[in-house]
């Protein structure tokens, strides 16, 4: 008997499954069967607060909230007591400080926050390309989102309740301690300071503390405990729950997933050192090397705040738009492949003659430009070219979107049946933990399925040049964007 049978006969038996994905803006709460279809979800958003230039936080008890709101109005949609397995996964390097009671103390850091870059380079600068290869496989660059930085600034800052900090937490890891009252997490969401066996000497050794206040690692199939009467598993980080999510689980598999960010990723059998991409640790025979940006759908937020529109109708706009001008969408800094905390966002080639058309349409491809810079590293890390990629997310709603990352990229995008993959992945996690398939690669394979895949068009060629440009603009401006960061940060600000 293969994973799909496993799965079909617990279908058959009304056995379900819940995900939680705790993301940037929203809790999205869903309930599969063991085959994988939805059967019902929620979405729960909440803010992101920016007291300052540069920060961003948000509440812990909102995620909580929206967890349990989404869980609510999920399990009221299917029969009581079939749901046996609940599976989280949420943004990554999100951190926040609790006390031994798991009480918050202050706001949680988000991934976008930059208000660690400097004290990041300087921890950054300790370690030479050869160091980082030996300590991390590749030389990573450690950015204001690293949680070193994250807790040398909290320390300094607060230093009244750092000396109270017991836990130092991601958000799913926060949430799973609220529902078992286990403190866990998973080596995989361990960006830069955990690798095969364990915590990083090297890494969480920087700041004097820290290594004490990381919760225990575990496998992400890990039951932690039981809540409404299913077992809740560890989880893991929103872009490896994607990779599970979107069947990315085999060597010369691909994926694009377009959130808040674009995370683009691969997996291989070898590991080869790409500068500005993440490989992470091997796991069940096969490597997954990924890159985060800072802003995929964010950038299309922000654009249609600008111009008064509504999202779905900056889609409508930019079907309308004709290329030639470049975005770069650098609105908070970048992360893969550039991990520059100083660049920022432009638009480049505007005219008399451009309309907001135009720029709704290279927003969207400058998002897509973003995801094909860091596939150009992942492909490097992976030693191997990627075919063709999936595209989930948000994002994923948009078949314009789809098809312009097709044309971007040069290669088939599959648009898959769940769109939502990270939810997906972490209601998989589950089963595995319960034992209805026996790994995630097997529940990937007989869960995930493509809806639609879109091929490049003649478009293709007219956007090769663009792309070039694209590349060329960091380099070009670098300098006046170091220039740009050290007017903001003096008393012009």
């Amino acid at each position: 008997m293969d994973g799909s049978d496993i799965g079909r006969d617990a279908a058959g038996s009304g056995t379900l499954l819940l995900g939680i994905d705790i993301g940037t803006t929203a809790v999205k709460v869903a309930v599969f069967t063991a085959d994988g279809q939805p059967l019902a979800e929620h979405s729960t958003p909440y803010p992101i607060s920016r007291p300052r230039p540069g920060w961003a936080e948000q509440d812990a008890w909102d995620w909580w909230r929206g967890c349990v709101d989404g869980m609510r109005a999920v399990l009221s949609a299917v029969p009581a007591g079939s749901v046996r397995a609940i599976g989280l996964t949420s943004q990554v390097n999100t951190h926040m400080f609790t006390d031994d009671q798991l009480q918050p103390l202050g706001p949680a850091i988000v991934w976008q926050d930059q208000r660690c870059a400097d004290i990041a380079a300087e921890l950054d600068a300790r370690f030479t390309a050869e160091d980082k290869v030996r300590i991390w496989g590749s030389p990573i660059t450690l950015d204001a989102s690293f949680v070193g930085a994250r807790a040398q600034w909290f320390a300094t800052a607060n230093p009244s309740a750092w000396a109270k900090t017991r836990w130092v937490l991601g958000p799913k890891d926060f949430v799973a301690a609220q529902l078992t009252g286990r403190v866990a997490t998973d080596l995989l969401s361990g960006v830069r300071v955990a690798g095969p066996q364990g915590y990083l000497p090297d890494a969480v050794g920087l700041v004097d503390g820290l290594a004490g206040r990381l919760p225990e690692i575990l496998e992400p199939e890990t039951r932690l405990g039981r809540a409404d009467s299913a077992d809740v598993v560890v989880g893991t980080m929103d872009a490896y729950s994607a990779v599970f999510g979107s069947h990315a689980t085999e060597p010369g598999r691909g994926m694009v997933s377009c959130g808040t960010s674009l995370v683009v990723a691969g997996a291989s059998e070898q590991a080869h050192p790409a500068p500005g991409i993440v490989t992470f640790p091997l796991r069940h025979g096969y490597y997954v090397h990924a890159g985060p940006t800072q802003a995929g759908g964010d950038a299309v937020r922000w654009w249609s705040r600008v111009a008064g529109l509504r999202i779905e109708d900056v889609f409508d706009s930019a079907a309308a738009g004709t290329p030639g001008v470049i975005f770069t969408p650098h609105l908070s800094g970048e992360r893969a492949p550039l991990w520059d905390a100083d660049i920022r966002a432009s638009f480049l080639g505007m005219s008399s003659a451009t309309t907001t058309a135009d720029l709704s349409l290279a927003v969207l491809q400058g998002v897509a430009m973003s995801g094909r810079h860091v596939l150009g590293g992942v492909e490097i890390a992976c030693g191997r070219s990627v075919p063709s990629v999936t595209f989930s997310g948000g994002g994923a709603r948009s078949a314009l979107w789809a098809q312009i990352h097709a044309d971007v990229l040069e290669r088939p995008v599959e648009s898959l049946r769940v769109r939502d993959s990270a939810v997906l992945g972490a209601a998989l996690l589950g089963a595995v933990g319960i034992g209805i398939y026996p790994d995630i690669e097997s529940a990937a394979a007989a869960t995930v399925h493509v809806a639609r895949t879109f091929v490049p068009s003649e478009q293709a060629d007219r956007l090769r040049p663009l792309y070039g440009m694209y590349r060329s603009s960091h380099s070009a401006l670098a300098a006046l964007h170091a220039d740009l960061a050290a007017w903001r940060r003096s008393d012009h600000s």
